[in-house]
């Protein structure tokens, strides 16, 4: 079945302050942020009608845009009151919602200080972000040629449209060698994260993951650290290297869309699909469907 465009779908979107039919959210050729990444954005998922983490969400769209040197023209609460009304407008309870903010015409070229800052939030049924059989044996992910940059050389700690630039030629060339993603290491040669989510270890009943001081740290990951302690298993974040791998029994990567998902094997390394994974998929699970957890243990 060929999907839908995402131009063409049914539903409406929030549009600078205002809903508009689906197919009417449109911008101009020149749209500064189309021409120079000029935008930053956001991933949340609602799990029976509540959006997860929403307003850390909405809290992060502004130090993103914050760090591009441009200003949000809404405040948290307005933020997350629009996502609210994306989500409910589209008669969705699990959902995915794309925040997302960028200059517009109003100015071309580098310099961008006259243009207008334009914001729309789209609320869409989006399942799984692997393939279910997939997450249930663990993931496969090759080693990504390109690197996750030095923070020096662009703003890492934002959630900034031009930074998944290299993360969409890994998926692409991961999923054409028979892969589900792919592991970025970052400029020093150190382990760092997926093409789109975060990535923790196993060894001894001990989570390790890398320390986030050039990409994303993601809301999940601070969200599954929690539940692991919560566990009583103790957290290490640290420098990973790729020949570290193989003293890790377990594998797992964490991320809205991706949510908790098991790996099995990064180029020549394997994991189990164990314990902790499967332990901390559940918990995840239980966080964000509560009425759902509540159920199951009555």
């Amino acid at each position: 079945m060929v999907p839908v465009p995402y131009d063409q779908r049914d539903g409406f979107i929030w549009f600078n302050g205002t809903l508009v039919p689906w197919q009417d959210a449109k911008l101009h050729v020149l749209t500064h942020g189309l021409h120079y990444a000029s935008a930053v954005f956001e991933g949340e998922r609602a799990y029976d009608g509540e959006i997860f983490k929403l307003t850390e969400h909405s809290q992060r769209l502004h130090k993103s845009a914050q760090l591009l040197d441009f200003e949000i023209p809404y405040s948290v609460a307005e933020l997350d009151k629009a996502s609210r009304e994306a989500l409910r407008a589209n008669n969705l309870t699990d959902a995915y919602i794309r925040p997302i903010a960028w200059r517009g015409s109003e100015q071309m070229g580098v310099a961008a200080q006259m243009t207008k800052i334009n914001v729309t939030i789209c609320a869409w049924d989006w399942g799984s972000y692997f393939d279910p059989a997939a997450r249930e044996k663990g993931l496969r992910l090759t080693i990504a040629q390109y690197r996750r940059p030095d923070p020096r050389t662009a703003p890492t700690e934002s959630k900034a449209t031009g930074l998944y630039m290299i993360c969409t030629i890994e998926k692409h060339r991961a999923e054409r060698a028979g892969y589900a993603d792919a592991l970025m290491l970052d400029w020093r040669g150190q382990v760092a994260e997926a093409t789109g989510a975060n990535i923790f270890f196993a060894k001894d009943g001990v989570l390790h993951t890398p320390l986030p001081d050039c990409f994303l740290d993601g809301i999940t990951r601070r969200t599954v650290i929690g539940l692991a302690k919560q566990r009583g298993l103790t957290v290490i974040e640290r420098a990973i290297l790729p020949e570290d791998m193989t003293e890790f029994s377990e594998c797992f990567i964490t991320g809205t869309a991706a949510e908790v998902t098991p790996v099995s094997e990064i180029g020549p390394y394997r994991f189990a699909v164990g314990d902790i994974a499967r332990m901390l998929m559940k918990d995840y699970a239980a966080l964000v469907h509560p009425a759902k957890a509540i159920a199951a243990a009555g």
